[in-house]
C-alpha cells in the first residue's frame, strides 16, 4: 500500500522552509520535498524524503506519483516576479506547465483513490492591476473578483493558474460520459509582499521593506527603489504558513469560494523607512526609484479585502505592524548579524 504522504514542491523557496519546519514540529515527518536544487541541511531531518526534480519533468513526477499517495499538496514552486520579468517565456513553462503537469497527476491519483487529494496553491496580488496610481488609490480594499488585469508575466502565471485550479476542481473533463465522482479539492491563497526573518530577500518587487531591515542590521546604506508614498500589503512568513495550514484544515463544506485573499498590514514605504530608522539609528536609506519596478508596484493593489477569509475559514493574523516589527523582524534580524546567526538563502 502506498504511503500517505505531504508533497511540497519549490521546498527551498521562502515558503518552503518555513512550511516545511511548522508541518514537522506539528508531528508530521510524512514529507516528501521536491525542489530543483539539492534541499538545504537544516530541512532534511524534517522529511521522510528529498527529490530533486524538476517540475517540468513529467516522467520522474510519474514516477513520484506512482510511489506515493499525496493527502495534501502545497505547490509553491515558481519563477517569482522579478526573475520572470527577466525571461517570460521560461516563467510561463515553470509557472503554468508545471503547475498543469501536477494538476493533472493529482486528478488522476484523485479518480484512482477515489479520494479528493487537496491541492493548495499560493497566488499572488500580482494578479491584480490597476493602470495608474490614481486608481490603485480610488480603489481601497480590493476584493478577489475585482481589478483582474495582471502587467507583470508573473501575475498573469498565477491568474492562468487559478483557473487551471478551477477547472481541475470542478470541471475536469467536462466531456466524459457520466460525471466525475471526485475532483480534486484545490484552495488557493493570493498573499500580498512577505517578509521572513529566517530568510533573507531574493530582490523580488516587495522586497523594499525586508532589504531595508537586512541592510541596517549590517550597516550598509540602501537605495529604496520605490518613492516613498508607495503603499503594499505585507504579512511576515509566520502568518504566511499559518494561512497555508488553516485554509488546508478548513472543511470544505464551510469554504464559499477557492481563491482568497489574506494580509495583515499595509504600510508606505515611509514609513518602513521611519520603523527602520528607529531600531537601527544608523541606518542609511535613500530613494533611487527603479521605474520599471515602480510601474509594477503601482500596479499592485494598496491593500486587499481578506473578509472572505476571516468568514469562511477564522483567518487572522497573529501580527499587526508593531508586533511583526517589534517582536518578529528587529529582534531576529538584529541577532542574525550581530550574534553570528547563519543567513539561510533561498531558491527562487
Amino acid at each position: 500500500m502506498k504511503q500517505d504522504c505531504i508533497l511540497i514542491t519549490g521546498a527551498n523557496g521562502e515558503i518552503g522552509h518555513s512550511l516545511i519546519t511548522k508541518i514537522y514540529e506539528q508531528g508530521n515527518g510524512n514529507i516528501v520535498a521536491l525542489d530543483l536544487s539539492p534541499l538545504d541541511s537544516c530541512l532534511a531531518e524534517c522529511c521522510c524524503e528529498f527529490i530533486q526534480c524538476n517540475i517540468l519533468d513529467e516522467a520522474h513526477l510519474v514516477e513520484i506519483f506512482q510511489d506515493y499517495h499525496f493527502t495534501s499538496i502545497f505547490h509553491l514552486a515558481s519563477i517569482l516576479s522579478t526573475r520572470a520579468e527577466m525571461n517570460p517565456l521560461q516563467a510561463q513553462k515553470v509557472n503554468v506547465q508545471g503547475t498543469a503537469i501536477l494538476l493533472e497527476l493529482a486528478a488522476q491519483q484523485t479518480l484512482q483513490m477515489q479520494y479528493e487529494t487537496k491541492f493548495i496553491y499560493p497566488s499572488s496580488i500580482a494578479v491584480y492591476g490597476f493602470p495608474t496610481p490614481e486608481a490603485k488609490q480610488q480603489a481601497g480594499k480590493v476584493r478577489e473578483d475585482q481589478a483582474l488585469s495582471p502587467v507583470t508575466m508573473y501575475g498573469i502565471n498565477k491568474l492562468a493558474c487559478e483557473n487551471l485550479g478551477a477547472y481541475y476542481g470542478a470541471h475536469y473533463r467536462l466531456l466524459n460520459e457520466g460525471k466525475q465522482a471526485h475532483h480534486i479539492d484545490f484552495r488557493a491563497i493570493r498573499f500580498p509582499g512577505l517578509i521572513s526573518a529566517i530568510t533573507v530577500p531574493t530582490g523580488g518587487t516587495s522586497d523594499y521593506g525586508p532589504e531595508m531591515l537586512h541592510h541596517a542590521a549590517q550597516g550598509l546604506p540602501y537605495n529604496c527603489f520605490v518613492r516613498p508614498d508607495t503603499r503594499l500589503p505585507f504579512m511576515v512568513m509566520p502568518d504566511a504558513v499559518k494561512s497555508l495550514l488553516t485554509l488546508e484544515s478548513a472543511p470544505r463544506e464551510s469554504l464559499s469560494q477557492l481563491i482568497y485573499n489574506v494580509t495583515s498590514f499595509n504600510p508606505s514605504a515611509e514609513q518602513l523607512a521611519e520603523i527602520t530608522i528607529n531600531a537601527f539609528p544608523s541606518a542609511n536609506i535613500h530613494y533611487s526609484i527603479h521605474p520599471a519596478r515602480q510601474i509594477i508596484v503601482d500596479s499592485w493593489p494598496g491593500d486587499i479585502d481578506d473578509s472572505a477569509a476571516r468568514r469562511d475559514w477564522g483567518w487572522t493574523p497573529d501580527f499587526d505592524l508593531e508586533q511583526a516589527f517589534q517582536q518578529y523582524l528587529i529582534p531576529q534580524i538584529h541577532n542574525r548579524y550581530h550574534q553570528g546567526v547563519t543567513t539561510v538563502k533561498v531558491q527562487e
